[in-house]
């Protein structure tokens, strides 16, 4: 998602000048857009983020309005990361997990966001080198849809199912826990039209909270969403994985990477107004068809989700060993990886933390 730079020319005099305040942004997201190319950070920080080269970021899916995607892409075009010094390439995903993972394990891309947790762990344990360094969402972001003629989910039993390549481990999780014999569904592959549920196709279908649901409602249908975390399954929303390398030899732009990200974050969701000229920037990066009334809700779907989620006494992004952990005992006992990677080894729980000064994310850098 390459974004907009919109970095306005100011003096070497002013811009330094702007670099020797510091202090925090409150609310983290309703300040002005940046101010131009190196405003928010000191001559010293400017210098070794400009050192740390091109960071390339894949999306995890296409410029979807998701969270994880749509605030990198209003980072760049508010002109958060120019203001940070960082040179920052948005590269669409295809939405394979494994394959976003591969590339920042090669270098060849440095940051990129992972659909959750799970995800991050399943390809560490299958031999990709990457280190976790942010969390969104503490739910899971998969749904079951059904006609409301269901209301036990063991009346899926000789009926069809329709996944997307493999029946999510959160639903998977979620079917055994309500004692639902998963081998006597029919499992088939459909693409991404809903509609293959209301016109009897297939009896269930798995999807994601902010889509398909969304996309049904809009067209008058009723369908009942069965959510994993009712039944106890956990789960988490866009995991933001780095290269370790990378990390260790640029820490700081890895940090004011996401600093600037979280600053978008907030500013996307402190309005209407703002969530729609955030998705009109990824409107702009995408092919034509880009769904802007769709994608508006898209967004307001899964920043609810996030903020809803939030641990109380974390910060927006925090990653914490803890949940990782419980997500990779879940993985084993539903067999999807032998062990699980040891989180200590996988996570950098406190990168998130220290862009934070008592709540607040910290805007400029000092």
């Amino acid at each position: 998602m390459t974004r907009l730079r919109t970095a306005l020319a100011l003096g070497a005099t002013a811009a330094l000048l702007l670099a020797g305040c510091s202090g925090s942004d409150g609310d983290g997201g309703t300040a002005a857009p940046g101010e131009g190319r190196g405003s928010a950070v000191s001559a010293e920080r400017c210098a070794a983020n400009e050192a740390a080269g091109r960071i390339t970021y894949v999306t995890g899916y296409q410029y979807q309005a998701s969270a994880s995607i749509l605030d990198p892409i209003a980072a760049q075009a508010l002109g958060y990361f120019d203001a940070l010094c960082l040179d920052v390439q948005i590269q669409p995903g295809t939405g394979e997990t494994a394959q976003n993972a591969q590339l920042v394990a090669a270098g060849t891309a440095q940051i990129s966001s992972m659909s959750g947790n799970s995800d991050v762990l399943v390809n560490v344990a299958n031999g990709v080198d990457v280190k976790a360094v942010a969390l969104f969402g503490h739910v899971p972001i998969a749904t079951l849809m059904t006609g409301p003629g269901i209301t036990d989910l063991k009346q899926l039993e000789g009926t069809t199912l329709g996944q997307k390549g493999a029946l999510p481990v959160a639903i998977e999780g979620m079917l055994r826990a309500a004692d639902v014999d998963v081998d006597a569904i029919t499992q088939v592959v459909v693409g991404f039209d809903p509609t293959v549920l209301v016109r009897g196709q297939v009896q269930s279908l798995t999807g994601y909270k902010s889509n398909e649901p969304l996309t049904l409602a809009a067209l008058g249908e009723e369908v009942t969403q069965w959510n994993p975390e009712d039944r106890g399954v956990p789960g988490s929303i866009a995991t933001t994985i780095v290269n370790p390398g990378f990390l260790a030899e640029h820490r700081g732009a890895v940090e004011d990477f996401l600093r600037a990200q979280l600053k978008a974050y907030r500013y996307c969701e402190a309005s209407e107004e703002q969530a729609a000229e955030c998705v009109g920037h990824a409107a702009e990066q995408a092919q034509a068809g880009y769904d802007t009334e769709h994608n508006v809700q898209v967004w307001r779907t899964e920043a609810r989700l996030v903020d809803d989620s939030l641990p109380a006494g974390q910060v927006l992004g925090q990653i914490d060993e803890a949940s990782v952990r419980t997500e990779g005992d879940f993985l084993v006992r539903m067999g999807q990886v032998p062990a699980a990677p040891d989180p200590a080894s996988l996570v950098d729980a406190d990168l998130v933390p220290s862009l934070y000064a008592d709540g607040d994310l910290v805007w400029p850098v000092p």
